[in-house]
């Protein structure tokens, strides 16, 4: 019972130092009731499992009843197991549930052949430069809301891609938590998805350097957005601009991700992360057990979603970086600033309304907005619009679209006058996006050979 008395606090709270480590989910230290004195510290032991001694490790198992290797595989496990459900728990309780959540955890690893329940993980993001607008929304966030509850899911805010281009430096922080803002707004639940901003996590940039050192140049000279916006930039181009690909790559492969949400133009991208992946592997992992980067597949939305296009060029993506708000539809827009963009947008002056001409693209495009945000089938939607002109379809769209963008406003508008509540959402998912991280760049670090400190520098 001593032994009991002892352990638990200390185990609690160090089960509360992280809101995930090793995948579980725990809830917070301020919500413990069992806070006490730390013998040692559990956040150093499950981050390097090797640092539970044996002293510490029958400790352990004196009042879990799990052995020592089940205790060590629970620590750097990839399940999620929901353990502490309730805000204020026993010592006993907390002590049922952790014995039985590494005995479960044992069961699985002992199966065998049996299939292992263990999601893929997915990962995607948005850059903050300017505002998050429709094409965005239907082409990735919308999916995002989907997916969460199938997948692993990692949302971030690309803030270190945002600046490969020219931009305001006095508007990159506003425009970062105004995006996570309306992740959160448009449906992303901090409850089953990780969401953090991209420059908080110091491995994103540590490991781009690593794999330029072993991407060929010829790779990323070949990449078309770099040759279309380097045309646009001139001898003002940076090397970030360049570079992005690879910032790219390092964002996917620090998660072990399985599945990218990416548009067919960045299909491109991906594949070079897959090429890099592999040639990493290739060079420094042959006499490793397992390769340090898993290789990711694409996940492309089936709906039209994902190709939103321009209000006033229906051949061009609907873009942030268009250099009139007139071609993109903001989330955050005002209900009369829509009208008078969907009011000017470009139409044609051929009768009759229908999808999939490409003599009328921009006709197709507000079409496929419509469909989308009704919620129709195409062929409800050509029935419907069939004998009008546009001057009964766009105030029908821009009704269809002010009234699917209030809601999300609303939410927006209450989580920016909650601060609090925000920061909170990104400092846990800082937390738990370093957990995953840090254990992949250290594996990048130790295949390149590199003199760790933790290593070289530890007290004999």
């Amino acid at each position: 019972k001593k032994k009991h008395e002892e352990i638990m606090p200390a185990f609690i709270q160090g089960i509360c130092n992280q809101v995930h480590f090793g995948g579980l989910q725990a809830f917070r230290p301020q919500s413990c009731s069992l806070v006490g004195s730390l013998p040692f510290s559990f956040k150093e032991a499950f981050s390097c499992p090797e640092n539970l001694s044996h002293k510490r490790m029958s400790t352990l198992r004196s009042f879990s009843g799990i052995k020592s290797s089940a205790l060590r595989r629970f620590a750097t496990s990839s399940l999620h197991t929901p353990i502490f459900e309730a805000s204020r728990i026993s010592a006993e309780g907390a002590a049922g549930a952790v014995g039985t959540a590494l005995a479960t955890n044992e069961v699985r690893e002992g199966e065998g052949e049996a299939k292992k329940e263990v999601r893929k993980r997915i990962l995607s993001g948005v850059q903050p430069t300017g505002t998050v607008h429709l094409g965005n929304y239907l082409g990735a966030i919308k999916n995002w809301e989907s997916l969460q509850r199938d997948y692993d899911s990692f949302f971030m805010v690309v803030d270190l891609h945002a600046i490969t281009v020219p931009h305001e430096p006095k508007d990159l922080e506003r425009s970062t938590l105004t995006a996570a803002a309306l992740y959160l707004a448009c449906g992303i639940d901090p409850s089953c998805s990780t969401i953090f901003v991209q420059s908080h996590v110091r491995a994103h940039a540590e490991l781009t350097w690593l794999l330029n050192c072993v991407t060929p140049l010829t790779w990323l000279e070949r990449m078309i957005q770099f040759k279309e916006k380097a045309r646009k930039q001139g001898e003002e181009v940076g090397v970030g601009l360049l570079d992005y690909p690879v910032l790219m790559a390092a964002d996917i492969l620090l998660y072990q991700s399985d599945l990218v949400p990416v548009g067919e133009d960045q299909r491109q991208h991906l594949e070079l992360t897959r090429d890099i992946a592999e040639r990493f592997n290739r060079l420094y992992c042959k006499r490793k057990v397992r390769p340090v980067f898993r290789v990711p597949n694409a996940y492309i939305a089936k709906d039209q979603g994902a190709r939103v296009m321009s209000l006033t060029d229906g051949t061009s993506k609907m873009s942030k970086s268009a250099p009139s708000d007139l071609s993109r539809i903001n989330l955050l827009d005002s209900p009369d600033l829509i009208r008078s963009k969907i009011k000017k947008c470009k139409t044609d002056a051929t009768k009759g309304l229908e999808f999939d001409n490409p003599q009328r693209p921009e006709c197709n495009n507000l079409l496929t907005i419509y469909q989308l945000l009704s919620s129709k089938t195409k062929e409800e939607v050509q029935a419907e619009v069939a004998d009008m002109g546009w001057g009964e379809f766009k105030p029908l769209l821009t009704e269809c679209v002010v009234e699917y963008v209030r809601p999300i406003q609303q939410r927006f508008e209450q989580i920016m006058s909650e601060k609090g509540y925000l920061k909170d959402v990104l400092r846990t998912g800082k937390h738990s996006a370093e957990q995953t991280a840090d254990r992949t760049l250290d594996a990048a670090f130790d295949a390149l050979g590199f003199a760790r400190a933790s290593r070289v520098l530890a007290h004999d």
